[in-house]
């Protein structure tokens, strides 16, 4: 009877236990279950998933676990250099200044949008007071506060139109494109030198002068940093720092073999690929820039001639009808004046071939500092110098090779080449 009743002792207390397990289980299965979502489906970017396994093939580890380190999980990471850490701080500031420009750009279109349909519709607005005063005052009837509703907003659009004039916000505007451009383009080379190489103290002094003459050739402040807008001479940008070097270019040697894939044939072709460049890329962005300026000094005096005239004609009109044809004329031909010069965004396209220009100067500065290194070791492999050559100009290698041979025989035979460096624009 004892046993028996052990018996029945064990087996509630087992069961109990394995339902008390049991419950357990569904308990902690019930708070980890997740409930299914209809419809709603979890990817990973494709674009994130090949960035990551792009790093993992590039960038090779910088300490390998041995055998005792796995096994006690005490591995130490290796610390990063002064050089890499001074390039981090400097890619910060290069985001930084990314996201600065391209804020500041987006403002100055907005000032030149406003500015343009604000000017218009005064000027417009002035010229209808004014043509309605001639009329009014054929009839005899009193045109006083006409005359100087018209003349007030004639001259207050002379005066907007001297300020739009003076800073240009449609050149003010590609001026920050560009430096936002050319900011993102030195954030992805520092972003390529930290996941392939261990970054040296000359790069990060070289990178350094990067950044502070971009920040000179683009400014972010209008008074005392703009720059001038009407330059006696049209000169190409220039944002990168000026390479100094004392040494003259060295001498194509034919015996010379192929030495880290520099060959004396190689530096032949972009020798002629900068006297291409030279004779008839950059030399063609001057005219036109050249060309665009005179343009645009014409139109910035006229528009606010024309206002002014309007102004003073609609003052007198009333007394004779010439004033109020000089008035309703002039204010007319400043619309469009102002329409044409500010809503064709003649400043844009002046910055723009001021950018074409310094891209071909930048080019030829790069070629010309490259084979100015004399020991070949220190240059950059001269099969990835040429593809990048090739490929700012919107060319293959083979297309680059075939515009130096065609630019080689025609100096040969007196005449110049009838075809443009650059593909790109």
């Amino acid at each position: 009877m004892a046993s028996l009743q052990t018996s029945t002792l064990i087996f509630s207390s087992s069961f109990s236990s394995s339902c008390c397990s049991s419950s357990r289980r569904s308990n902690i299965n019930a708070a980890i279950h997740v409930p299914k979502l209809p419809g709603v489906r979890f990817t990973v970017p494709k674009t994130a998933t090949k960035l990551v396994l792009e790093g993992l093939q590039l960038r090779e580890p910088k300490h390998i676990l041995d055998n005792d380190s796995y096994n006690n999980r005490s591995a130490i990471p290796e610390t990063p250099t002064a050089a890499t850490t001074q390039l981090y701080a400097i890619l910060e500031d290069v985001a930084d200044r990314v996201e600065m420009h391209n804020n500041i750009r987006e403002q100055r279109d907005n000032w030149s949008t406003l500015l343009l349909n604000s000017i218009n519709m005064i000027t417009l607005s002035a010229t209808l007071m004014a043509g309605i005063a001639g009329t009014a005052a054929g009839a005899g009837v009193s045109v006083l506060a006409l005359n100087i509703s018209s003349t007030l907003l004639f001259s207050a659009a002379s005066g907007m139109l001297l300020v739009m004039n003076k800073i240009q916000p449609s050149q003010l505007a590609e001026e920050q494109r560009n430096a936002t451009r050319l900011f993102k383009q030195l954030q992805s080379q520092i972003q390529t030198m930290l996941a392939l190489h261990d970054p040296t103290e000359q790069y990060v002094k070289d990178t350094m002068e990067k950044v502070l003459a971009l920040d000179k050739a683009y400014p972010l402040p209008l008074l005392g940093a703009m720059l001038e807008k009407f330059p006696k001479k049209f000169e190409p940008a220039v944002w990168w720092p000026k390479n100094i070097q004392s040494q003259k270019p060295s001498k194509p040697n034919s015996q010379m073999g192929k030495i880290n894939g520099w060959s004396a044939e190689l530096e032949e072709e972009m020798r002629e690929i900068i006297e291409v460049v030279k004779t008839k890329d950059i030399e063609d962005y001057e005219r036109l820039g050249s060309l665009v300026l005179k343009i645009n000094k014409i139109l910035a005096i006229s528009g606010p001639l024309l206002t002014g005239v309007a102004a003073i004609g609609s003052a007198f009109v009333g007394h004779g009808s010439a004033s109020a044809i000089v008035a309703v004329a002039a204010g007319s031909l400043a619309s469009a004046v102002n329409a044409f010069q500010h809503g064709g965004q003649i400043g844009m396209v002046f910055e723009m071939y001021r950018n074409c220009a310094g891209f071909f100067n930048k080019l030829e500065d790069t070629i010309q500092a490259t084979l100015e290194e004399q020991d070949l070791e220190k240059r950059e492999n001269g099969e990835l110098f040429e593809m990048k050559v090739a490929m700012q100009l919107g060319r293959s290698s083979d297309q680059l090779r075939e515009l130096a041979s065609k630019s080689a025989s025609s100096r040969l035979e007196g005449t110049s080449i009838d075809e443009f460096g650059c593909k790109l624009f």
